[in-house]
């Protein structure tokens, strides 16, 4: 034992004295031109004079330096040499070891030998959470914007509203550079970002952007984040085209972008008639929730949307300024503002037949409609946001306005008018959100949000439209219907979570109150001039008030093989509505026990199960208490006679998630199951020339199954992506029409499968086929009704040199239903594309539906209703356009 003891002391002995030996440092920091860190540059502390080397060492990943100095050394005799890789050297002498020696290094290109490594496999890189796409392995010369590219990672897939989802998971939010630049109006990225300037599209699964909650309460977000070159980080770049074509047409698209890690920016300007919606990117892809504001309750018509790529049937002529900015400031604090401004004048013609098969009878409606829609859109946003390891703070500032002037000529059963309406809405919001973690490592949560929101509408109808029903037959000048629902909301609480080992504990309480005052009139104009209120019964004043008192406790365990999270909210909810015209006055309080669970069980690295359960009691809002009839639309009368809408919700669901990212495979298969029962049900009185609705005090209920699954899986040996997908839903419902009880049973079926592929670095093709399929069954008598869909949609790309670009894509859509004509279209595009190197300009030629197209048919069943709808459409547009980069 003694010469162990001795030994050591030895040692300690040798340490010490080297210890002393060295006494005295020199530290310093190493960085380039643009005030970035040079990590791994190697520094050399020398004598001044002979370049004897007396120590080196390593700057670390922030740049930083310490050099151990002999003892007795004089400062003055020593200099310091720094070398890095790319960076001009540098050398500096030292003045004194209390004072730093900083170094800011020149970049210089060195000149290698040539290596050339070729691998024909695409790479995806996992890092814990973190699957990373290297965009070039997936894109073709003729992708423009990363939205391009998006479509074909194995894996990825984006829906035709712009919905990016992971594994058949749509995704929480879209990071720019690791920053959230446009919240969840991500598509401003989709379609303006070119797919040039991302290195690496990354999945973040379970992400938790909040510094403070990471890896202490479940999250089962799945996020993208962007990275970006070198070259695309340091300088301004933008995507510009000006367009212009016949017959009449246009295209522009000015921007400018800036993905600094300090500041980043999209700004643009774009206008044009072309069809492309400049609304479309900026559609919320956030899931709806209590502090949304009141719906628009009047429309000039019932016309479906056609199942139709938006480009083929919209007539418009848009303008949009775009703009969104943030800047990232010392200690994590970032600044952002986002706002755009829309002018639009979009024109719609369409005539439909809708068909509505009752016991013992059939009501038929015909109608063509002449639209003309005029909005003007404006929405801003500031934010202040500081994220750090132990405090989160949030504030967000919202206003949007909306005017929207709409027109229509309409021609039903033999009946002419003329519609218009006018919806101005106006919002404004603040949400506050700060989050802190104490000493003792529990977190304490501070949350407000308040908003003011209102939209009078007015709609017009005439002349003596239907004068039978609304003025005793009797020719007169016009309806006017005004509706008008302003409303305060508030929701305030206080949470405090206790973070564990295992397991974390939160604990929330607050409260929320909601005031709206629902205004509503139909007047009837004679041809004198003079106004009436149409009847007693078409009258509303509502007020409204809810307020709610509430806790809950949640119970998270965010564990690497098992996360899981039950919370268990409970309500104290008192709703006093009144409307002294009707002597209404009501007022009820409950107490509400909404428990939810939701479990993800990592099976192995890769793949893992999820469940969840959720149980609710949901109570309706303003719009299902009015007594008196609203005019919803020329032929729909609506009100309510019974008590206040309560819904019991149960859903319930899980799923397996597959992935090997080694081989680019992936696939999803999920079940969902949902029940809703209502204290009542709409009775709909339906004749040739009107349909009235009423809310009547009977029990209700709706069923809900759903089953989906999707594959995706690249081949290295064909250079293709394969992807498919399946969809499977059942529900069962009952409606009340014509004084008769009527259940249906609604079956939907959708299958797709595509393949996107490189042939070879000069052409590429893309296919995908969709087949939907909708069954309608009424369980009292023995009918059936039923639509079948095929859409097939193709296209290929050409490169015979590099500085030519050629494409050729199509689109077949295919209708069946029994009893009525087989419905076919085909729509055809094709550009070319000449690239003037010496401009750094491209030049293109683009024909859309060169087959001229101005006519397309469709069929919608839901329930004992089909429509068979017909369309106009814009027909060939040519274009000539300048594309250049800046």
């Amino acid at each position: 034992m003694k010469p162990l003891i001795k030994v050591l002391a030895l040692m300690l002995l040798c340490t010490l004295s080297v210890a002393a030996g060295y006494a005295q440092k020199v530290k310093g920091m190493v960085k380039d031109t643009t005030g970035r860190a040079v990590p791994y540059a190697t520094v050399n502390l020398k004598k001044s004079t002979g370049n004897a080397i007396v120590a080196y060492t390593i700057t670390d990943s922030r740049g930083s330096f310490a050099l151990q100095v002999p003892a007795g050394t004089a400062a003055d005799s020593l200099s310091i040499e720094v070398r890095c890789l790319g960076y001009k050297s540098a050398a500096k002498n030292v003045v004194s070891f209390d004072v730093p020696v900083d170094f800011t290094l020149a970049v210089q290109l060195n000149r290698l030998q040539e290596v050339v490594i070729k691998n024909s496999r695409p790479i995806l890189r996992v890092n814990g959470d973190t699957l990373s796409y290297k965009l070039s392995e997936f894109a073709n010369p003729q992708d423009r914007t990363i939205g391009d590219v998006l479509k074909k990672l194995p894996g990825i897939s984006v829906a035709a509203n712009g919905t990016i989802s992971y594994n058949n998971k749509p995704i929480s939010a879209l990071f720019i550079g690791g920053d959230n630049l446009l919240d969840d109006k991500y598509g401003i990225a989709t379609n303006t970002i070119p797919q040039g300037a991302v290195n690496n599209v990354q999945v973040i699964q379970n992400s938790q952007p909040i510094k403070v909650l990471q890896n202490k309460v479940m999250s089962e977000d799945v996020a993208l984040n962007l990275t970006f070159k070198k070259g695309a980080k340091l300088h301004l770049i933008g995507m510009e085209s000006v367009g212009a074509g016949l017959p009449g047409n246009y295209d522009v698209n000015l921007n400018a972008m800036m993905f600094k890690d300090s500041y980043k920016a999209i700004n643009y300007l774009a206008g044009n008639n072309t069809g492309y919606n400049v609304q479309q990117d900026m559609v919320s892809h956030a899931q709806p929730t209590e502090n949304a504001a009141p719906q628009a309750l009047l429309s000039l018509g019932t016309v479906n949307t056609p199942q139709l790529a938006e480009n083929r049937y919209l007539f418009d002529q848009s303008g949009i300024l775009n703009i969104n900015n943030l800047v990232n400031l010392k200690n994590n604090v970032q600044l952002r503002m986002n706002a755009y401004y829309v002018h639009d004048t979009q024109k719609q013609d369409y005539s439909q037949q809708t068909t509505i098969f009752l016991p013992g009878d059939t009501v038929k409606y015909n109608e063509t409609q002449h639209n003309r829609s005029i909005p003007n859109i404006f929405h801003t946003q500031f934010t202040l946001n500081i994220n750090r390891a132990n405090y989160y703070l949030s504030d967000a500032l919202l206003i949007d306005q909306k005017n929207t002037a709409n027109y229509s000529e309409l021609k039903t059963n033999s009946s002419t008018v003329n519609q218009a309406l006018k919806d101005n809405m106006l919002n404004f919001s603040n949400e506050f959100n700060m989050i802190r973690s104490l000493k003792s490592n529990n977190i304490i949560q501070a949350y407000s949000y308040m908003s003011h929101s209102a939209e009078p509408e007015n709609m017009v109808i005439g002349p003596g439209y239907n004068a039978s029903v609304f003025n005793n037959n009797v020719p007169y000048a016009r309806l006017v219907q005004t509706v008008n629902i302003p409303s305060w909301y508030t929701n305030n609480y206080f949470a405090f979570r206790i973070p564990r080992n295992l397991f974390t504990q939160s604990y929330r309480t607050g409260f929320s109150v909601q005031s709206q005052t629902l205004a509503s009139r139909l007047n009837v104009v004679q041809n004198n001039g003079s106004t009436n209120v149409q009847l007693d019964s078409a009258l509303n004043h509502v007020n409204w008030t809810r307020k709610k008192l509430y806790g809950q406790a949640d119970f998270d365990l965010p564990g690497t093989v098992l996360k899981a999270n039950l919370s268990l909210p409970l309500a104290l909810q008192q709703i006093s509505y009144s409307d002294n015209f009707y002597a209404l006055n009501k007022s009820l309080t409950h107490l509400y026990f909404s428990p939810q669970f939701r479990a993800k069980y990592q099976v192995s690295a890769e793949n893992y199960l999820n469940f969840s359960y959720s149980y609710q009691k949901q109570v309706g809002g303003i719009e299902n208490v009015y007594p008196g009839y609203i005019l919803t639309n020329y032929r729909t009368l609506y009100a309510n006679n019974a008590d206040l809408t309560e819904q019991h919700i149960q859903q319930a669901g899980g799923g397996f998630s597959y992935r090997k990212a080694l081989t680019l495979f992936f696939w999803s298969v999920g079940a969902f199951y949902s029940h809703t029962g209502a204290n009542n049900i709409t009775s709909s009185v339906i004749t040739n020339n009107l349909q009235k609705g009423i809310v009547l005090p009977y029990s209700n209920s709706t069923d809900s199954w759903t089953v989906n699954g999707a594959i995706s899986k690249y081949s290295f040996a064909l250079r293709t992506t394969f992807s498919g997908g399946i969809s499977w839903q059942s529900s069962r419902s009952v409606q009340l029409q014509n004084n008769a009880l009527l259940p249906f049973s609604t079956i939907s079926e959708t299958v797709n499968a595509s393949a996107a592929t490189k042939v070879s670095n000069a052409v590429n093709f893309s296919y995908n086929v969709l087949f939907m399929q909708t069954v309608s069954r009424s369980r009292v008598e023995a009918s059936v009704y039923r639509v079948d869909q095929v859409v097939q949609k193709a296209s290929v790309n050409y490169d015979p040199v590099d500085a030519v670009q050629l494409n050729l894509s199509g689109e077949h859509y295919f209708t069946w239903q029994k009893g009525n004509p087989d419905l076919k279209y085909f729509f055809a595009d094709a550009s070319v594309k000449f690239r003037v190197s010496p401009w750094k300009t491209d030049f293109e030629l683009r024909t859309l539906n060169f087959l001229n197209v101005k006519t397309y048919n469709a069929l919608y069943l839901s329930a004992n209703t089909l429509m068979a709808s017909s369309y106009s459409l814009p027909g060939r547009i040519i274009l000539i356009k300048v594309l250049f980069n800046l």
